[in-house]
């Protein structure tokens, strides 16, 4: 899929805005209400826009300790299991396999650094979790982003 600049400006509007109607989009953006109703469905539909949900902070939730765990998993018995125990693990935030030395790359939020050891021991209970390694995050740099993406999508 590619995008063109008034896919790139739509995206912008809605990063800074994400409350911003369609009728305000367009005004904005100078084109047809229809238009960026057009834009935005084919958007969604190519996947581009994955969901119009907020941005939740697990810190204001509560969860101030961010850590990273590598995974090493019982191997020709396929991820399935793992991930779906790790799914029943609410502050399990993401999941990603991964070559090199571990299996899985998680992310973890947890109350507190005693709290963390609780959820690292309800991840390594796992049967098919064979070790972790974790990884306590101590400042996020770079927030994830996606709207440079937009920009060298353009290039």
């Amino acid at each position: 899929m590619s995008i063109d600049r008034l896919d790139a400006d739509l995206l912008e509007l809605l990063h800074a805005e994400p409350r911003v109607g369609v009728l305000e989009a367009s005004r904005r953006l100078g084109v047809a209400r229809g238009t960026v109703q057009a834009r935005l469905n084919r958007l969604e539909r190519d996947g581009v826009i994955a969901d119009m949900a907020p941005t939740l902070d697990a810190e204001a939730l509560g969860f101030p300790v961010t850590a990273f765990a590598t995974l090493e998993i019982v191997q020709g018995r396929g991820h399935r299991a793992v991930v779906e125990h790790l799914v029943a693990i609410p502050e399990v935030l993401e999941a990603h396999t991964t070559t090199g030395a571990g299996d899985v790359l998680i992310r973890v939020v947890a109350r507190t650094h005693s709290d963390l050891q609780r959820v690292i021991n309800q991840i390594v209970d796992g049967q098919n979790v064979l070790r972790s390694s974790t990884v306590i995050a101590l400042e996020n740099q770079i927030p994830l982003r996606h709207l440079p993406l937009v920009r060298a999508a353009l290039a």
